[in-house]
């Protein structure tokens, strides 16, 4: 009989892992805004200046990438784009694999990516491709090697210029090697755009939607320290918070209304929000570059534009808000933080910057607020960053910065037991 009882327990047991097994779902852990490459030094004016000079194309070579991930899972896939190719882009081969440090790959964890069953795939302009999914422990908070060769001419890259961590490049189809030795290195990504694990169904997204100041332009390197990056680590190991991945989709230099540095927020909405798996929640942090660039004094030879109105940046937040709730996504508003100082400052553009905060504040659009402007200005001066949260620009702040926004979220809201919140939406 206690054999029996036995037989009886493990099966049903066996059962209950299947039925959880068979629940799990698709969740995106990690994922970077795809763009061209830029062509000049911080792509607008009062943007930040590239941290490196990226590669125009590659031929016969493998780049190895590293990401941090959000959530873990028990299987894994990468997403390869060519959004801004200007020609079909062979991939050779790629792989993934748990990093070990710099570019070496811990042993054991190298998984070779497939695509319908084949080693490679030729991605047509424009379009993006999902590998098949592989068998392979993701840790949470954890570093993953994405290794790609490109055995011929890459053409125009689609890549997303701010990554913040060394990718390294090398010679030939060493996607498998331990280690890229004598590796050239950079510090953007290039094709991926997305890795997704396979998580438990209460498992979700949440995309951090914005410019270089979510972007994280200016925090450390090889850090992590972006207030996306922080606000992950805060979900993932305070107890009784929901399991949710961050999905850092800034863009440095990005606009909601034009093109510039990346195509404008309520074009590439669809691709950067709504293409993620599991997405639940939203950050929506854009509109100083369209303050800034329109109404700061002119730099260089880039001709002048027409202003921008708080009134059209409203009505386009608006519309990038209501497409958010049409697909169930619940959307915190962030305000715009200070940036007297900074190279395209302007005394018009600061009462546009007010007014766009005071609708974001009392505007009834949101599910929630999260007022950054009053975490990160001096007291003093409320048109400033305070001192020890910005280093040098006036416009982005440093570590200590991104960790007081990622700090004042309230993570109860996830959870729907804090304040939903500062607005109700209409």
């Amino acid at each position: 009989m206690k054999l029996r009882t036995f037989i009886v327990v493990a099966v049903s047991a066996f059962a209950l892992v299947q039925i959880a097994q068979a629940q799990d779902h698709w969740v995106t852990t990690w994922a970077a805004a795809p763009q061209v490459r830029l062509q000049l030094p911080g792509g607008q004016r009062g943007g930040p200046a590239p941290a490196n000079q990226a590669p125009s194309a590659f031929n016969d070579q493998t780049v190895r990438m590293i990401v941090h991930t959000s959530i873990g899972g028990r299987r894994a896939r990468v997403t390869l784009s060519n959004a801004f190719g200007n020609a079909p882009l062979t991939i050779g081969a790629a792989h993934v694999a748990l990093r070990s440090k710099e570019s070496a790959i811990a042993g054991g964890s190298d998984r070779a990516l497939m695509f319908n069953g084949k080693p490679s795939v030729t991605i047509a302009p424009g379009a993006h491709v999902i590998s098949d999914p592989v068998d392979l422990d993701v840790p949470q908070l954890g570093d993953l090697a994405i290794s790609v060769y490109i055995p011929g001419d890459s053409g125009q890259l689609t890549m997303h210029n701010t990554g913040l961590h060394t990718t390294y490049i090398s010679k030939g189809n060493v996607t498998s090697q331990s280690a890229l030795n004598d590796a050239t290195t950079t510090r953007s990504w290039y094709w991926i755009t997305g890795v997704d694990v396979m998580a438990p169904a209460d498992t979700a997204a949440i995309v951090a939607f914005g410019d270089s100041i979510t972007d994280g332009a200016t925090s450390t390197n090889d850090a992590d320290r972006s207030w996306p990056s922080v606000l992950a680590q805060r979900i993932l190991t305070t107890p009784g918070t929901p399991k949710l991945s961050v999905l850092n989709e800034g863009i440095s230099g990005n606009r909601v209304l034009a093109d510039g540095a990346g195509v404008n927020a309520l074009a590439r909405f669809d691709r950067d929000v709504l293409g993620q798996a599991g997405v639940k929640w939203m950050f929506f942090m854009e509109s100083i570059n369209d303050i800034g660039i329109t109404t700061g004094p002119p730099r260089g030879n880039a001709p002048p534009q027409p202003p921008v109105t708080a009134d059209e940046l409203i009505g386009a937040i608006k519309q990038i808000t209501e497409r958010a709730h049409t697909h169930g996504i619940k959307v915190i508003g962030c305000t715009l933080t200070p940036y007297e100082g900074a190279a395209y400052y302007s005394e018009k553009g600061e009462e546009i910057r007010q007014a766009v905060n005071r609708w974001i504040r009392t505007g009834g659009a949101f599910d929630t607020v999260v007022d950054y402007d009053a975490i990160t200005r001096d007291s003093a001066n409320p048109k400033t960053f305070k001192a020890a949260f910005n280093d040098t620009d006036h416009l982005h702040p440093n570590d200590a910065g991104y960790k007081a926004m990622a700090d004042s979220v309230d993570l109860r809201i996830f959870s729907g037991k804090g304040a939903s919140a500062s607005a109700k939406k209409n």
